[in-house]
């Protein structure tokens, strides 16, 4: 017993190493077939239901992220699925009435959009078609205690070439006490067949909807038909300072329409003792506008585009 001999090796067992190599090959392998057959299209649901919850999870998690961002106050982070149903505030504004005529164009700078807040963008001008003019002029007569109220006697509307459209007697809604015959022309006979009130506004108003009216003190034409037109789309030759610096008057002052006609077209109107009539004042009152036309439509535009920048 003495003589037996124990020869211990102390290498270690690469066995199990080369067993691990082997197998990380093997699972090598079959993530490069995997992927193959994910990127060709040909791994059956049940097979990538595991990653698509894996998927699931982080898509979770990276919305809970942007939720607590800051993101918070754009509606498409907050509801992706609702974004496609938003308005689009990009898109420019129609614009309803195009009142324009053949002797001139006035172009507006199209709204600006309300996503668009700094003050040194502004969206580009829109340039709408000729303008369409019309020169009203209207008679009154007075009603109540001494004809202190003035009511709609006469209506005549003519166009920019002068040519007269509209000239009717009306018929006023309370009894007359005063024709002012002296001033406005208007007699009780002209009366007899005169048209209600209510049948010559409408048909003054379907006139001059969506045109520029010019008239002269036209507020007061405007208040005995008992409507309302757009500032933008009046001109009245009492308050433009130009047609004043071209009769020589003070810019401020408010000048007679017979006295402008004199001035400047050198012409006489309502002379004599049969009063005013509405058709030579509205043909008077579009001469006179044309005169400074170019001059005031362009100095209102840069007016209007001032607005826009301040």
């Amino acid at each position: 017993m003495s003589g037996l001999m124990l020869n211990l090796v102390c290498e270690p067992i690469r066995e199990g190493k080369s067993g691990k190599s082997r197998g990380n090959a093997k699972h090598e392998r079959f993530l490069g077939r995997r992927h193959y057959l994910e990127h060709k299209g040909l791994l059956k649901e049940k097979q990538n239901k595991k990653r698509n919850k894996k998927n699931k999870q982080k898509n979770k998690k990276s919305r809970n992220t942007q939720l607590s961002g800051d993101d918070q106050s754009k509606p498409g982070a907050i509801f992706p699925k609702f974004t496609s149903y938003l308005p689009n505030k990009t898109s420019e504004p129609s614009i309803s009435a195009q009142t324009f005529s053949k002797k001139s164009t006035f172009s507006f700078p199209s709204t600006a959009s309300t996503s668009q807040r700094h003050p040194t963008h502004q969206a580009a001008p829109r340039t709408l078609g000729p303008l369409k003019y019309v020169a009203l002029d209207c008679e009154m007569v007075g009603t109540g205690p001494k004809g202190c109220r003035n009511e709609l006697a006469r209506c005549s509307i003519v166009t920019y070439e002068g040519d007269v459209i509209y000239d009717k007697y009306i018929k006023p809604i309370d009894p007359v006490t005063d024709f002012r015959t002296r001033w406005s022309g208007i007699r009780r006979q002209d009366l007899l067949h005169a048209i209600p009130f209510d049948q010559a506004q409408k048909e003054i108003v379907k006139i001059i909807t969506g045109k520029v009216v010019v008239g002269h003190a036209i507020n007061n034409d405007f208040k005995a038909l008992k409507y309302f037109h757009p500032a933008c789309q009046t001109r009245d030759t009492a308050r433009i300072p130009l047609l004043n610096q071209k009769a020589g008057l003070p810019v401020n002052e408010m000048v007679s329409l017979k006295r402008l006609t004199k001035a400047i077209l050198k012409k006489d109107i309502q002379t004599g003792k049969g009063g005013h009539s509405s058709v030579e004042d509205a043909k008077a009152t579009m001469e006179l506008y044309k005169v400074v036309e170019s001059m005031w439509e362009q100095k209102q535009l840069s007016a209007f585009q001032l607005k826009q920048w301040i």
